[in-house]
């Protein structure tokens, strides 16, 4: 019996531009910056080499995971026991916290360290199963480190180029409504032409922000796509009089806030309560996802 497990974070994007017509889908993806978040998705995998061969994957979640399932179908040794599964969600899944790909990334690289599946491989897999499942547009390369993330070529490495930087302040993230199918988003030609105008209009797309430019973007980038449905926008306006930088996490019905003082701070955390909306307070991921074999 071997047991691995490993982590992969959360990641909320601010600014993208899809770029999707690569030959090469390891090559496609999207442009643009974000926040990689301490909390995450945990993957569990217990193989039994004396059992008969079955691939399963379960989670906290009710549902199926096809992405994630994927992924295990994808990596697993054909014909060599058991392999189970098991992916703990530590935020809400559908809501624009990447958290298809951190479960995707947190798969292959448990699987990787049981398996000894070279890394780059489990990148790629994770990716693809993502981009054709459906997932999201980059969240795998943008997790692969820590803090402010820059993705300048669509893709994973070496394929796209991402860059991070420290991003030391603490954000607030919530939940304002129920989640956005990335699908229906991405299928609309009227909302894909404003996502890519207001990215370029940003500037985000052609260098590398500071944690302050980031915010003030990706401010921007909300009011210009118009995403947000009334109740997130609402919420997200009131947040900005509270004395935040706010934003919406693309693609869900969730914000992001980041208070510009002390006193902003507590007036913002004041008002989610009065208003029962679901927050939680949390630093950005100081290092991308993690592997790590035989953890008992």
């Amino acid at each position: 019996m071997r047991r691995c497990h490993a982590f992969a974070p959360a990641h909320i994007t601010g600014v993208f531009s899809p770029e999707l017509g690569a030959r090469d889908p390891r090559a496609r993806g999207s442009r643009g910056a974000g926040i990689v978040l301490e909390l995450g998705v945990i993957a569990e995998v217990e193989w039994d080499p004396t059992r008969p061969p079955a691939v399963s994957v379960t989670s906290d979640l009710r549902g199926p995971l096809p992405i994630s399932r994927d992924v295990a179908v994808r990596l697993a040794p054909a014909g060599n026991g058991r392999v189970r599964v098991r992916l703990t969600h530590q935020l809400p899944v559908g809501q624009g916290f990447g958290m298809s790909a951190a479960g995707a990334l947190a798969t292959a690289f448990s699987l990787s360290a049981c398996f000894r599946i070279p890394r780059q491989r489990a990148v790629e897999v994770a990716h693809l199963a993502d981009l054709y499942g459906g997932g999201g547009l980059g969240g795998v390369a943008a997790i692969l480190g820590g803090g402010l993330e820059f993705r300048s070529r669509a893709g994973v490495p070496p394929y796209g180029r991402v860059v991070h930087r420290t991003f030391p302040r603490p954000l607030i993230v919530g939940v304002a409504g129920r989640p956005i199918p990335s699908p229906s988003i991405l299928g609309d030609p009227r909302a894909l032409r404003r996502i890519v105008a207001a990215a370029e209009r940003s500037g985000l797309t052609r260098s590398a922000p500071s944690p302050t430019e980031f915010l003030q973007q990706s401010q921007a980038f909300t009011d210009q796509v118009g995403l947000a449905p009334t109740a997130l926008r609402n919420t997200i306006q009131a947040l900005r009089r509270e004395g935040g930088w706010a934003a919406q996490a693309m693609f869900g019905q969730s914000f992001f806030t980041v208070p510009r003082s002390t006193l902003a701070r507590r007036r913002i955390l004041r008002w989610l309560e009065r208003r029962g909306i679901r927050a939680v307070e949390l630093h950005a991921g100081k290092a991308g996802a993690t592997m790590a074999p035989d953890a008992r």
